[in-house]
C-alpha cells in the first residue's frame, strides 16, 4: 500500500505532468505568433465555431468568465479577436475572430503540424491516450457535478 502512494505511482501527478508539457510542447509553435497555448484554445474554438457567445466559448473550453475574460482581452488587445455587445442585449458579449486571426489560421496549424512531425508521436498511441483521457475526464466530471 505504502509504494501505491508514492508521487510517482499517482495518475493525478502523471496527468498533470502531461499538461504542463503539453503546454511547453505548444508554446514552441505558438511563439512566433505571440500566442499562449490557452489563447490557442480559444482560437481553435472560434475557427471551428466563430461569433460566439462568451457563455458558449467558456462552456466549450470549459473555463469560467473570471479565467476566460483576461484571455480574451489580451487576444483582443494583439489583434486576434472582437468582443462585441450586441445592441439587442448589453449583457450579452460576443466573441468573433479578426482577419488576422482568420488569415493566420492555416500557419498556425503548419507551424503546430511541423512541431508534431518533428516529435515521434506515434498516432495509434495518441488516440488510444486520446481515448483513455476523454473517458477519465468524462468520468470526472460526472462525479464533481
Amino acid at each position: 500500500m505504502e509504494n501505491e502512494m508514492k508521487l510517482t505511482n499517482q495518475l493525478c501527478f502523471s496527468v498533470y505532468n502531461a499538461s504542463r508539457l503539453f503546454t511547453k510542447f505548444y508554446q514552441k509553435a505558438l511563439k512566433p505568433f505571440n500566442l499562449t497555448y490557452p489563447q490557442y484554445l480559444v482560437l481553435l474554438s472560434l475557427w471551428q465555431q466563430d461569433n460566439q457567445t462568451l457563455h458558449a466559448l467558456g462552456d466549450e473550453l470549459r473555463l469560467s468568465s473570471n479565467t476566460l475574460t483576461p484571455l480574451l482581452k489580451r487576444l483582443e488587445q494583439s489583434g486576434w479577436v472582437q468582443r462585441i455587445q450586441p445592441d439587442e442585449d448589453h449583457r450579452q458579449l460576443n466573441v468573433k475572430l479578426t482577419e488576422t486571426a482568420k488569415k493566420q489560421e492555416k500557419a498556425i496549424y503548419k507551424a503546430i503540424g511541423e512541431c508534431v512531425s518533428q516529435e515521434a508521436f506515434d498516432i495509434n498511441e495518441y488516440k488510444a491516450a486520446l481515448q483513455i483521457n476523454n473517458k477519465l475526464v468524462e468520468e470526472l466530471e460526472a462525479i464533481l457535478n
